[in-house]
């Protein structure tokens, strides 16, 4: 098989991540049809001394070591092996391993969160815990949403002012022109981990703040940072993110409502005395996850679509086709994306269309007549 550098990566990171998606949920369904996570919650329980709080967290930290233990292996090769073999990586290895224990520590609060959330539910209300904690979650989505430029970014990254005035005042009046009130203009370092390129524009009303990689900043023109940002502009104006908040909630919902159903049919089994036991906690997972892959064509063709409408904003408000376009080759380049992927890889993988779709869809656009 004759493929370019780009294919080659992007193939090698899909076999990765389905790797490690089989190998999570095999490691789930081992635990609850071996009757392990039972036994886990048996130990957390005899710890716990009657404490649901107690024997919850001790579960969850349990738990989640374990699959962190199965994990490991596949997420260095996709962190470190793979991207140094394809150049990507400027991270040393010490960096990396603090930036996982920082990210374990951060997904061990929220799993602890989610669960104790769940679990006093299910004793509350048996039959409509499923709805109340899709709403506490969607509280909880649009809380992170708004708190992480401020709580989150800082954890992994050094974030600092844009020095490049001329740059960031050019950036925010046009974040002004598309109706958005940002707090600045921000350099996002990711230079020491990577050299690929990122732009975004994070958080939700007074958080929000336009971010520029340090390796966008060397490698492109202001004219095509200022058609990239116009890009994730059309996101504010065209309410995306909030759209993508609704459709992550929805699902959730849909997937907290099938879990319902099967933690009903697994009573008495797999060592489960009842819905509210934490040792079905493996089982919401799993159900969640299903529901969550099933759906992921469909969740990924709405974003392939937010993003063709986003390009094509861009493209109206700068009018500025040449520096898009040039932008989009040399971020491709930078990033190593695979520009001419496989219609179902596109369709099962791809959140955005690819490279060479927009480059196409840019060639063919025409400024609007007034």
């Amino acid at each position: 098989m004759n493929e370019d550098k780009a294919t080659r990566y992007n193939r090698l990171r899909r076999r990765a991540g389905v790797a490690a998606t089989a190998l999570s949920a095999v490691v789930l369904l081992l635990l609850v049809v071996t009757g392990g996570s039972a036994s886990l919650r048996d130990v957390a329980a005899g710890v716990a001394h009657g404490s649901l709080f107690v024997t919850v967290v001790l579960y969850v930290v349990m738990l989640a070591l374990l699959s962190e233990v199965a994990q490991l292996p596949l997420a260095f090769y996709q962190g470190v092996t793979l991207e140094r073999r394809y150049g990507l990586s400027t991270e040393a290895t010490t960096r990396w391993w603090l930036d996982r224990v920082k990210a374990n520590g951060v997904g061990f609060v929220l799993a602890i969160i989610s669960a104790l959330i769940v679990c006093y539910l299910l004793q509350w209300s048996p039959r409509l815990w499923w709805a109340v904690a899709a709403v506490c979650f969607g509280v909880i989505i649009v809380v992170l949403a708004q708190l992480a430029p401020v709580l989150l970014l800082p954890l992994f990254y050094t974030v600092k002012p844009l020095q490049r005035r001329e740059l960031a005042d050019r950036l925010v009046a046009l974040a002004q022109r598309a109706g958005a009130r940002v707090l600045g203009v921000f350099e996002w370092q990711l230079s020491d981990r990577t050299r690929k390129a990122n732009a975004a524009l994070t958080g939700i009303g007074r958080t929000r703040r336009i971010l520029l990689s340090d390796t966008l900043l060397a490698e492109h023109s202001d004219d095509e940072i200022e058609v990239i940002l116009a890009h994730e502009l059309a996101h504010h104006v065209h309410h995306d993110i909030w759209r993508g908040i609704a459709l992550e909630v929805g699902l959730l919902t849909l997937g907290l409502f099938v879990t319902d159903r099967v933690l009903n049919m697994s009573i008495g089994h797999f060592g489960l005395a009842g819905k509210a036991d934490v040792a079905g906690l493996p089982i919401l997972v799993l159900a969640g996850g299903a529901v969550s892959l099933l759906l992921l064509p469909l969740v990924n063709a709405v974003s392939r679509a937010h993003e063709r409408r986003a390009d094509r904003y861009a493209l109206d408000m700068t009018s500025n086709a040449d520096a898009f376009i040039s932008a989009m080759k040399r971020l491709g380049a930078q990033n190593l994306a695979e520009e001419r992927p496989s219609r179902i890889v596109e369709l099962l993988f791809h959140s955005h269309p690819p490279i060479a779709a927009r480059l196409e869809a840019a060639r063919n656009w025409h400024p609007k007549r007034t």
